[in-house]
Formats: C-alpha cells, sequence, structure tokens
C-alpha cells in the first residue's frame, strides 16, 4: 500500500484503489507501529474513488508536516570514493574512509518540514556554490518507537564544493531552504522492502538527459534497522522521523546541477519524484 497526503486529504492506494481516508492528522495518522495492518482495516470501511488517481497527477504535498528529515553519509562505497575525491585537498579525505568502516555510521540533521519540498517543486542550489549535485535516495519513516513503518524517496541536494573546502562545512552544504525533497507517498509494507529494490537517476536540462544511473540497494554496507537504530540513540522524535539513508549514485566531478533542470528519481514500488532545479 501507499498514502500520499495531497490537498484534499490523506489518499491511500490499495491494489489500484484509491481512498479517501477519515483522518486529517497526518502526524498521529503516520506515527503508528502497525501502520500497515491499521491501513488494511481502515480501507474495509471506505469506499474506492476513482477520482483520487486524477488529484494524485499535481495536488500531491510533501509527506511531511512535524517530522524532522535526518540523512546518512557514506553507506555505498561509491559515496566513499566521491567525498574522499572531493575532500583530498582539505586533507578531509582519510574521514570519510574512516566512517565507511567505523561501526558508528556518519549520520547529520538534513532538514526541517518547511525546509522540505514535495513532487514537482523548486529544490534549491546556493548562490555560493559552484558544484552542486541531486543526490537520490532511499528514505525510511520512523515512528517514534523507532519502528521502520514505511519508505519514500528523498532527494539529498548537496554542494560538493563547499563539503570539499572543509568537512565542517557539512551543515552549510547539505542543509538550506528547500534542500530537501521527499514524495511522491509512503510505501507501507508487511515484510521489509527487497535488497534488490533499485534506485534510478535521471537529469533532463532542456528535455535533453544529461545523466543517469541506477543501483540496487543490496550496494549498500549497513543495513536499514542499523541506521534506524543509530538514529534513536539518546534522540528522540515525538512524530517520527525521516531517514534518508545515503546514495550510492554520484555525477561525475564535471558535472554540476543548472537552473531549470529536472531530476527524477525512481525506486520500484514507491513511484518518481520529480523536481525543478531553482536558485534565489
Amino acid at each position: 500500500m501507499r498514502i500520499f497526503r495531497t490537498t484534499q486529504g490523506i489518499v491511500i492506494e490499495s491494489d489500484g484503489q484509491y481512498f479517501l481516508s477519515a483522518s486529517n492528522d497526518w502526524d498521529s495518522f503516520l506515527n503508528r507501529d502497525d501502520l500497515f495492518q491499521e491501513l488494511k482495516k481502515e480501507i474495509q470501511y471506505l469506499h474506492p474513488d476513482g477520482d483520487l488517481q486524477n488529484l494524485l497527477r499535481n495536488k500531491i504535498l510533501a509527506p511531511i508536516v512535524s517530522q524532522e528529515v535526518w540523512a546518512s553519509g557514506v553507506t555505498y562505497m561509491r559515496s566513499r570514493e566521491a567525498r574522499m575525491e572531493e575532500s583530498k585537498d582539505s586533507g578531509g579525505g582519510d574521514f570519510y574512509a574512516k566512517v565507511y568502516d567505523a561501526e558508528r555510521p556518519e549520520l547529520f540533521f538534513k532538514a526541517t518540514a518547511a525546509r522540505t519540498v514535495g513532487p514537482g517543486a523548486e529544490v534549491l542550489i546556493r548562490r555560493d556554490s559552484k558544484w552542486n549535485v541531486p543526490e537520490p535516495e532511499l528514505t525510511l519513516c520512523i515512528s517514534s518507537s523507532g519502528e521502520i513503518i514505511g519508505y519514500t524517496i528523498g532527494n539529498d541536494m548537496s554542494s560538493r564544493d563547499i563539503e570539499g573546502e572543509n568537512p565542517l562545512y557539512l551543515p552549510q552544504a547539505k542543509s538550506y531552504d528547500a534542500s530537501a525533497a521527499l514524495g511522491p507517498g509512503i510505501l507501507v509494507m508487511e515484510a521489509p522492502i527487497s535488497p534488490e529494490t533499485e534506485i534510478s537517476i535521471q537529469i533532463k536540462r532542456t528535455n535533453q538527459v544529461v545523466f543517469e544511473n541506477n543501483i540496487q540497494l543490496n550496494r549498500m554496507k549497513r543495513s536499514l534497522p542499523e541506521l534506524a537504530s543509530w538514529l534513536f540513540r539518546e534522540t528522540s522524535f515525538p512524530n517520527g522521523v525521516f531517514l534518508m539513508t545515503g546514495t550510492g549514485i554520484v555525477p561525475p566531478n564535471e558535472f554540476t546541477l543548472a537552473v531549470g533542470d529536472e531530476v527524477f528519481i525512481r525506486i520500484e514500488g514507491i513511484g518518481e519524484l520529480m523536481n525543478v532545479v531553482a536558485m534565489r
């Protein structure tokens, strides 16, 4: 099943049928350890509405209200290599090699709900950066008790030159207005997502593909429960939290995003997240 936050309310999709939930409170609706079972129960008492499918074409909001967005770094070998390369001149390359092999993962705060955008919205590149990339990531939806209750698509926008200049600049390279995108909805499953699941990205510039690639989740070094467990050590999230799990797809060093680029990220079973690149 998938759930969507829309301008008209919460939509539940199950086996190609669409239902409008009786709940209007996204935070309480989402923050349930038994979310899959609760959704199954609820749709038994709802009538499918074919018009809701049309609503999902252009009225979807980011699936976040009071949650925070956190992120994981260097969880794929490709990310480790890219971070070492961009930081070698500052002497920070060894930090990324060490964290890849360390017991403790790299976890960092990414965005508030106000700095997170949904499908079709603009993601921003910084005016003080000249090397910007999107990072396509499977994103966990985690309840306040630490249970993984769903999965969505995340775009962790990153300024590689700022991070590469000094690892201590990571917050500025990662956290700013419209630096995170989530959506289109949340995949809610009875069993964990398959490690064979594929993540793909395509970037278009004036309708021409300028970069595309894909990778499977099984290339990730750390497990999803492991990342969630570390995030909840000494940190609480009363309304749940989203955790981006890192990227295994990094464009070549000569590539940087331009205003007007369209970023398409797709994850099997979840759907496609599209955003347009802008600068303010």
